[in-house]
């Protein structure tokens, strides 16, 4: 009698026997596309990092600006880290399953909308349409999905014991290469060494040189305790503040029209010019300062 891993061995290296050239080249770019997917943000520090570039509570900031969604996406960004984690983990399970087979048509149909999700989201206001990818990749999924139920006649969520074994697994995978992306391949984050004066190389205290920060210009920056603050260069100097909002800590951001930094969670608006005070919404009080200073040829914390 095989053993359960052969049984499912055999039923994957079938299932791609079975099908078409041309379905094939569509699963193998769709499957290896979304596992990458899920590796990308695994292994970024920045993605679940309030001080990161790609923060993933920023993106969806962007998202509530711009989507006809943006409602939804507001009440995600008091949650983003959960969010990002939930997005990294379903990438690597639609992905890994369309490559091997496990609730084929269920899955096809999750990735299309899950790319329905991100046209909606990320490029809605890509003109053409066609130089955003995220609705090429919905039109891939649904004729993907549209194959398999042509040919099985059903959606295929497996309850059974085998099936339950599969999916649970499907779990277990996803996770566990979240978690070897996230503490195995991510580059270290640790601030560097202070280093002698001449080699151009930035001490600790430093935060940006001058030269490359314009008047008129911000730069975001996070404070020795891993907080994110916003630092902003005018004719007169340099001040900073930080991006935690005051009302119930979602992360500011700076609406350069307005002049004014704006909390996309509950409307909390600061005089960015004003130290900060508050000219609207529920925030109790001003953004904190972060004390900043020039020294030399640098921004320095003071």
């Amino acid at each position: 009698m095989a053993s359960p891993a052969r049984t499912f061995i055999r039923s994957v290296v079938a299932s791609w026997r079975a099908q078409s050239p041309a379905v094939r080249v569509i699963r193998l770019w769709l499957g290896i596309t979304w596992v990458y997917g899920g590796w990308n943000k695994a292994t970024d520090p920045g993605f679940l990092s309030v001080t990161g570039r790609d923060y993933i509570g920023k993106q969806l900031t962007g998202y509530a600006g711009n989507s006809p969604l943006g409602f939804l996406f507001r009440r995600m960004i008091e949650h983003a880290p959960l969010v990002g984690i939930g997005v990294t983990i379903t990438e690597f399970a639609i992905g890994i399953a369309t490559l091997l087979w496990i609730a084929p048509t269920f899955v096809a149909f999750i990735g299309f909308i899950m790319s329905m999700g991100l046209w909606i989201a990320a490029t809605w206001h890509v003109h053409p349409y066609f130089l955003g990818s995220d609705t090429a990749y919905a039109i891939l999924w649904l004729s993907y999905f549209l194959t398999l139920v042509g040919k099985r006649r059903k959606i295929d969520v497996a309850l059974d014991r085998r099936g339950a074994i599969r999916i649970g697994g499907l779990g277990v995978v996803s996770v566990a290469a979240m978690l070897v992306g996230k503490f195995i391949f991510q580059p270290s984050t640790s601030s560097p060494a202070p280093v002698a004066s001449g080699t151009g190389a930035a001490a600790p205290n430093q935060i940006i040189k001058l030269a490359d920060m314009p008047v008129g210009q911000t730069h975001e920056f996070a404070t020795p305790d891993g907080q994110p603050a916003i630092l902003f260069r005018t004719k007169n100097g340099v001040f900073a503040y930080s991006e935690i909002c005051t009302h119930q800590g979602c992360t500011v951001s700076y609406s350069a029209p307005d002049k004014a930094l704006v909390c996309p969670c509950h409307g909390a608006v600061y005089d960015a010019f004003n130290s900060a005070a508050v000219i609207a919404g529920p925030a109790p009080s001003p953004l904190p300062p972060v004390k900043v200073a020039i020294n030399g040829d640098w921004i320095v914390l003071a």
